[in-house]
């Protein structure tokens, strides 16, 4: 191949055309495989952070707790539990409630302690926000952390009252960002809390008996009278 300098210019100015062309191609391409998957041109990753999944969550804490009264516990059960099943992982969560037991169950008690461990924890929300006091929610901070995952930082600012700190650990799937972990104060881990009473269940009273408790917590939810907004 002749240097640069010497080629003949026609030759050049085809080079530098097909090198447009290619670039052109390109571009089409990937503004093809966008439109595939649905994602606008220049769509930040911000839009699809473990952030804005929070900031998701916080949302449908606030319109539940504001219609709290009018839609009644069962109302506030079915407004949350799509938003909670698609940001909470309760497949993982519940897996890990139960630690090194999990690899001990069958298939099937897998599967029944995940769907009772979803069911419970909307529960518990829907059986809290029982009303709105001017309540808030604020994202603090984003950071990685460990094996992956994300720990968004948030608070609960509640009116003439110290706010209430909660964190959520993240992992990123083929969902998105999800909620694997909820710590109470940046320190109480929820799932600790539950691995140690749901251990101490198993011993006692074996699988039939755990599921029977959380069923228990579940139906006293559902009838529990309606109290001051709780979080």
């Amino acid at each position: 191949m002749l240097p640069r300098a010497s080629r003949p210019w026609h030759a050049v100015a085809i080079g530098a055309r097909r090198r447009a062309e290619v670039r052109a191609r390109c571009a089409v391409i990937a503004l093809a495989l966008l439109t595939a998957l649905h994602l606008p041109a220049g769509a930040g990753a911000e839009e699809r952070s473990a952030r804005a999944t929070i900031e998701q969550l916080d949302a449908a804490y606030v319109d539940v707790m504001k219609s709290a009264e009018k839609l009644g516990y069962a109302g506030r059960f079915a407004k949350l539990e799509p938003v909670l099943t698609k940001v909470f992982d309760f497949a993982a969560m519940a897996r890990l409630s139960v630690g090194g037991r999990w690899k001990d169950l069958t298939p099937a008690q897998q599967a029944k302690l995940a769907q009772t461990f979803g069911k419970l924890s909307i529960a518990t929300y829907a059986g809290r926000f029982t009303g709105y006091s001017g309540e808030r929610f604020e994202v603090a901070g984003e950071e990685p952390s460990a094996q992956g995952t994300v720990l968004v930082r948030t608070r609960v600012v509640i009116p003439e009252k110290e706010p209430v700190l909660l964190d959520y650990r993240l992992r990123p799937g083929p969902d998105g960002w999800r909620v694997i972990d909820v710590f109470m104060n940046g320190t109480v881990s929820e799932l600790a809390l539950r691995r140690s009473e749901y251990s101490a269940v198993l011993d006692r009273d074996g699988f039939d008996g755990l599921i029977a408790a959380l069923d228990q917590k579940i139906a006293e939810f559902a009838t529990k009278p309606a109290g001051p907004a709780s979080s």
